[in-house]
């Protein structure tokens, strides 16, 4: 059974997708009034333009899909993640794969309770993002208990194996 987010992680994600828009537009117009498109050339203020409003409507839409959009399920033996804007991505991560576990929280986390939990395996990184800080410590967690006991019961098997030899 897949879990959904909290809405604390929709207003996470229109928070951080603000302060980005934010930051780019700044970028924009810093360029149009310095440095690349004199006054003119209205070539570049349309061009200019047409940048802010896919911008603006990236800011608008884009939390909101990807809110909706975004699925995991953890059980004995995978990790499976569903998300995505324009392009839906699926992860399957096999727990006996992970080498590490890792929760993480930058300021905007902090500042809406949430937190990510990273997995890493021989693959590469896969990342359960925006889950409320309490859901992380438990995943976090229970994936290390259900890693010990892999790890435990290829231990029992390995030694059983050993001891068993032919004449």
């Amino acid at each position: 059974m897949y879990e959904k987010l909290s809405k604390r992680a929709l207003s996470c994600m229109y928070t951080a997708d603000i302060i980005a828009g934010i930051i780019v537009l700044a970028v924009i117009a810093a360029v149009n009034c310095f440095w690349i498109f004199p006054d003119n050339v209205t070539a570049g203020k349309w061009i200019s333009l047409a940048l802010v409003i896919l911008i603006l409507v990236d800011v608008l839409v884009s939390p909101y899909f990807r809110y909706h959009r975004y699925r995991y399920s953890i059980n004995k033996e995978c990790i499976d993640i569903i998300e995505g804007y324009l392009f839906v991505k699926r992860n399957i991560v096999p727990i006996e794969r992970i080498h590490k576990i890792q929760t993480k929280k930058g300021p905007i986390d902090q500042l809406f309770r949430v937190a990510k939990v990273i997995v890493t395996t021989g693959g590469g990184d896969v990342t359960l993002s925006f889950l409320e800080d309490e859901r992380a410590e438990q995943i976090a967690d229970s994936l290390r208990k259900r890693i010990n006991e892999i790890v435990s019961e290829q231990r029992q098997q390995g030694g059983q194996s050993e001891t068993v030899r032919p004449e």
